[in-house]
């Protein structure tokens, strides 16, 4: 695929001053992509817990960094080198990029330790059924830092960063609605392919990664130009600058995934895990807004956690007709499945909300909009139609106009129930209540 995997932000907001004592030039494309990801929604949410009891095992002081001579480092590349059929070469290149990881961009590293639990399992699983190898699990922290959204400046999209051509060469469809780049599981499957079939064309798996960042045809160029040599460090200077620094970069990243905790860094743990996922099946389209209201997430959440939707409608259709939702969400849909279809139906236009009174909202220091939607039972994209907002950003002191709907969202919690506390209904009947244009269900023992 023939394109940066970087988001193109000004490196000067970012670059501490030590990064000069690497070498490392000031555009390095590698060091763009790691930037980008401060800049992430999630990562300004600052939806992270720290485990430093459980994760510090050399009882390093907070916020140490250890002293890790290049001789240690260079031992520890030799012992990963003899564990994979990838050549792991310790050079002055890969050093400079660990040294990023472990010194500079120790956040960076933070959180996508934090995040890999969410998706290293599913592509050691994917890995494992073509016989790749698993230190290829690493390679979708180099192109997307485990951000299923990431787009580069050429179009690039996903975890994997495909292309739209590239994708659509091995199943992944995109239109208007539904862009299958983003779906995890599909585009995994896809990247097993294809890079399966850049190893066979070169036997190598360090020339299929470098196949995989620049295309096969500017690798076979560099080979025609290196008079024939079919490695790629061999070849590696008549690459592009971006592919010179690709595999040394994804070297670097297994080494730190790998040592973190000897370099005392702590992962970052999202605020939803994976095994507090899960999916259920619906069977019309839905929309985000909606669903947002009934199941009581913010409609924010719902669009992480189903990153293959690109506008607020959901559609159905026969080969993609599943959500992911966390688990103690699951029997609340289920219950408000047939209003949620009903909503649909009558549109995302908001004629059909009966609404009792306005209030005014001042904006507090680190809240967002999808905060303060949830707070009010309304949407985001209601609260910037009726402030005339034409982006996210919020400061404080702001003054946001909100409209109070006349319904209210039933408020529901969520009990673990015994066989020695199990309660039901005296009568043995269902409850239902009626609220503006909405009735409510409440489902009984």
């Amino acid at each position: 695929m023939k394109r940066s995997l970087v988001f193109i932000f000004l490196l000067s907001l970012f670059a501490p001053a030590k990064a000069d004592t690497l070498n490392i030039a000031p555009d390095d494309p590698m060091i763009a992509m790691i930037d980008s990801l401060l800049k992430l929604e999630h990562v300004k949410r600052d939806l992270f817990t720290y485990e430093e009891e459980l994760e510090n095992k050399y009882g390093y002081p907070s916020g140490h960094v250890p002293e890790i001579s290049d001789s240690v480092i260079q031992e520890r590349i030799a012992f990963m080198n003899r564990r994979t059929p990838f050549e792991f070469e310790y050079n002055e290149d890969v050093l400079k990029y660990i040294r990023l990881f472990v010194e500079h961009r120790r956040t960076f590293t933070a959180i996508c330790m934090g995040r890999a639990p969410m998706y290293f399992p599913m592509f050691e699983e994917k890995l494992d059924k073509y016989g790749m190898p698993l230190e290829i699990r690493h390679l979708s922290v180099v192109e997307s830092a485990l951000n299923p959204t990431a787009k580069s400046w050429a179009g690039a999209m996903g975890l994997w960063q495909f292309m739209v051509t590239t994708g659509k060469m091995y199943g992944l469809e995109v239109d208007s609605y539904v862009d299958e780049r983003r779906d995890p599981l599909k585009a995994t499957e896809a990247a097993c392919q294809y890079l399966s079939m850049l190893h066979r064309m070169y036997n190598d798996w360090s020339m299929a990664l470098a196949a995989y960042n620049a295309g096969p045809g500017t690798v076979n160029r560099a080979i025609r130009r290196s008079g024939g040599k079919m490695t790629y460090w061999e070849i590696r200077e008549f690459l592009p600058k971006e592919t010179q620094g690709y595999v040394p970069t994804f070297i670097a990243v297994n080494y730190v995934m790998t040592y973190a905790a000897e370099h005392n860094i702590i992962p970052r743990i999202p605020e939803r895990k994976y095994y507090e996922v899960d999916t259920v099946h619906f069977h019309k389209p839905l929309d985000f807004n909606h669903l947002s209201l009934a199941l009581g997430l913010p409609a924010d959440l719902l669009k992480e956690l189903n990153p293959i939707y690109k506008t607020e409608h959901i559609p159905w259709r026969e080969d993609h007709n599943y959500l992911y939702l966390p688990t103690n969400k699951i029997g609340v849909f289920m219950a408000n499945e047939d209003s949620l279809y009903s909503w649909n139906a009558k549109g995302t236009d908001e004629s059909h909300i009966a609404y009792t009174q306005e209030v005014y909202h001042t904006v507090q220091r680190g809240e967002y909009l999808s905060g303060i939607a949830y707070q009010y039972h309304c949407t985001v994209d209601e609260i910037k139609m009726w402030n005339g907002l034409s982006n996210n950003n919020l400061y404080p002191g702001q003054k946001l106009r909100i409209r109070k709907p006349a319904y209210k969202p039933v408020e529901r919690t969520e009990t673990t129930t015994t066989a020695s506390s199990t309660t039901s209904n005296s009568s043995g009947t269902n409850t239902s209540s009626f609220s503006g244009d909405y009735y409510y269900y409440t489902i009984q023992n």
